[in-house]
This record gives C-alpha cells, structure tokens and sequence, in this order.
C-alpha cells in the first residue's frame, strides 16, 4: 500500500520528537515527549514513542494508520535487530523503518545527499554517509563514548565538585555552585549518580558553559576537553571522505567558540533536523529549505 502521509520520529536521550508531512512535504503537525532511550528503558520508550506518534497524528487530523508510512531515528539503536524490535512494536503502519539518530540525522542534514555530520547533544557521535557506504563513529553510549557531550560535560563537572569538596583540587565557582545544590553533602551526590541517567547529567552542562563564559577556569578545562572530542569526530569523518559536514545538537553550537578556528569553519548548518531524516529515509518529501529554516 501507498503511503500517503509520512512521520518521522527523533528518539534521543533528553526527548522525543515526532512530525508529520503530506507526500508533497507540507508539515502537518508536530508533538514533543520524553526521553526514549531504548537501551535505557525498551518498554517505556516505546509507550513514549507511541503517546507521541498519536500525538503528532491527531494534530495532522489523522485516524487511519494503514495509509502511514514511520521512520524512526533512535538513539541507542545499534544493528539489525534493534531496528526489527521496534518496527515489530509499530504493526498496523504501511512502512515502519528504524535507524540510528545519526543516520537520520545525516539524512536530514544533506537533504539525504552523502555528507558527514558531527551529533553534539547529550550524547555525541558522528557519521560518514559516502557513495552509499555508512560508517557511525562513537555513539557508543555513556559508558564507553559520548566524548564531547553534554552528559560527559556534566559528569565532569560534578567529578570536580567532589574533587574540590574531599580537597583532592582547588575549587571554583562552577564546583562551588554544584555542592551547594547537593548541601554540600558529598554523600548525597553519590546516592544521586547511582540512579542518574546521561539526561540527568547533562542538565548540568550549561552551568559549565555559563562559568567557562565568565573565565571559571575549571569550566574552561572541561569545556576545552569536551571541544577536542568533538573535533576528533569531526576529523576522523573528514578522514571517510565527507565533504560536507555539519554539526547538529544543542552542546555543538555551545562549543562551536572552543573549537580549533579551521574545525568550526568547516561544520555546516543542516539543511533539515533528524525528524526530517526519518521522513526521508521512508521515502516522503519535505518541504523547502526556507520552511525548515523557520
């Protein structure tokens, strides 16, 4: 079956996104909902993909699925089966398509053209999309990637604040800031980390902006570490052959002043955001660029 409306849905670590488009690309309606991290949570990011899915659809004003073709790009989504879970979990859709973010942001970013793009957000990775090879480079979650983000900016801020708080180093006005949210109770912070999630250490990542804005050397240092990651990604997809790479999220245009001069003039705005990627990768259309832009 044909589909004649398409949405594209953009799952991240601090919210989820859905739009809909007709098949000539007009928007039709848009909704917002939580995180829907599916390696964080499977159950609970479907129910919040799904509640914003129907959200997006009752604003479009529509009620039939089987005309409705779905792209997802989720982060957290790895390989072939994680794509199979979720578009086993969305029956009743004329096409469902599952990819990582990063693929669907890239799509986005070059109006589905072959290109490079640098993911800067509460996570971070990035991805070459080149003569119809894909490589994803980082993405590889809070454990053991995300350099250059703002839940790994965050966490460092935090470690400094303990850091300062045992006497282990100096202290500053970003460390003195953070203990007093905590009552200076160092204890506190440690029953907080156990149950955090990447989201939650990213909301304090503007608060190191702010102080590295104001001269906080601490700030400075961490914002400066978390400057080299983003510039390693942006290397390494250079290294694959993108010619044009662009750099999407909220922690990438905070950086973009701490960035090597010859880095940050090569990363381009994106021509389109992920839920558009998604939208593209199902074979819909979007509209103009000046709508995007708006």
């Amino acid at each position: 079956m044909i589909a004649r409306r398409h949405v594209g849905v953009d799952g991240g670590a601090t919210r989820c996104r859905a739009r809909v488009r007709d098949a000539d690309g007009c928007a039709l309606g848009e909704a917002t909902g939580a995180a829907a991290n599916i390696h964080v949570d499977f159950a609970a990011a479907v129910a919040i993909m799904r509640a914003v899915v129907s959200e997006a659809l009752e604003r479009a004003g529509i009620v039939d699925r089987g005309r409705i073709a779905i792209g997802f790009g989720l982060a957290g989504l790895n390989d072939a089966s994680d794509a199979e879970r979720i578009i086993s979990a969305f029956p009743g859709y004329a096409l469902v398509r599952a990819a990582n973010d990063a693929t669907t942001a890239c799509i986005g970013a070059h109006a589905g053209a072959d290109g490079g793009l640098v993911i800067a957000g509460t996570g971070s990775a990035a991805i070459a999309r080149v003569a119809g090879a894909e490589t994803i480079v980082g993405g590889r979650g809070f454990a053991l990637g995300d350099d250059g983000s703002g839940a790994h900016i965050g966490l460092d801020a935090l470690r400094a604040a303990t850091r300062a708080a045992d006497g282990l180093a100096p202290g500053s006005p970003l460390t003195d800031g953070i203990l007093d949210e905590f009552g200076s109770d160092v204890v506190a912070m440690v029953r907080w980390a156990r149950a955090a999630r990447p989201g939650d250490y990213g909301s304090f990542a503007p608060r190191a902006f702010d102080h590295a804005a104001a001269g906080d050397r601490i700030a400075l240092a961490i914002v400066a570490s978390a400057a080299r990651g983003i510039e390693a990604l942006t290397r390494r997809v250079v290294a694959l052959g993108a010619t044009r790479v662009a750099l999407v999220g909220g922690v990438g245009e905070a950086l973009r002043p701490y960035l090597d001069p010859e880095i940050a003039a090569l990363l381009a705005r994106p021509l389109y955001d992920a839920m558009d990627g998604a939208i593209l990768m199902t074979g819909g259309a979007v509209a103009s660029a000046r709508e995007a832009a708006q």
